[in-house]
């Protein structure tokens, strides 16, 4: 499926029943890879990492019975390039109600791109204490990693040009589970003169980092 967006050719990738079915099988292979719960708590990454971790946390309470406690995390401050965005980021609240020491922490994003996100949640997480362990579950990973970093649950592998956008949008925010693709034009004409794609400090990125 495919639409015309502003003359870029929007892909539909995954529908509402390709996101949900891509969540309910992680849930699965989070309960068979931890024996269950015990010691779980999950973290969201903000935004869209905190609405998909929610999810999970329903899905695996239906699966074992007992409520994995849940977390959300606003990693703004402590990106290596937020020098490169706004003067003023939007910083969201980091709400973590529980002792992170001592458990296996379950971090959720959106997409994986470069992983740059995931090394400021790894630097966050671990201003609230040290886990025993923390794995890494996203609904897409797009490639194109810059750090050694990769996610122990993927919803979908999604292989991508540079200077194409991943578009994911949530219910919970846009009103529709989707995830669609689309050329970024002036990005990538800049890439094709020999320029590097800009990547914001802010986390409303709909390709993700």
């Amino acid at each position: 499926m495919s639409e015309d967006i502003g003359h870029a050719p929007r892909r539909v990738i995954m529908d509402a029943a390709g996101v949900q079915r891509a969540l309910v099988r992680i849930a699965h292979e989070i309960v068979e890879r931890n024996r269950g719960v015990d010691g779980l708590g999950i973290v969201g990454i903000r935004s869209r990492g905190d609405f998909l971790a929610r999810r999970l946390q329903s899905l695996i309470e239906r699966l074992e019975g007992a409520q994995v406690p849940y977390g959300a995390m606003d990693i703004t401050l402590y990106r290596d390039d937020i020098h490169r965005g706004a003067d003023h980021p939007l910083v969201q609240i980091t709400e973590i109600p529980w002792e992170v020491d001592g458990r296996t922490v379950l971090l959720v994003d959106d997409v994986l791109f470069t992983g740059r996100t995931v090394r400021a949640a790894l630097d966050a997480l671990m201003d609230f204490g040290r886990p025993v362990a923390i794995q890494l579950a996203v609904l897409v990973d797009r490639g194109h990693r810059e750090l050694p970093i990769r996610a122990d649950y993927v919803g979908k592998n999604l292989p991508t040009q540079r200077t194409e956008n991943v578009e994911v949008r949530l219910s919970e925010s846009e009103g529709v589970d989707e995830v669609a693709i689309r050329p970024d034009w002036p990005n990538a004409n800049a890439a094709g003169r020999g320029g590097r794609v800009p990547e914001p400090a802010g986390r409303g990125r709909a390709q993700g980092s």
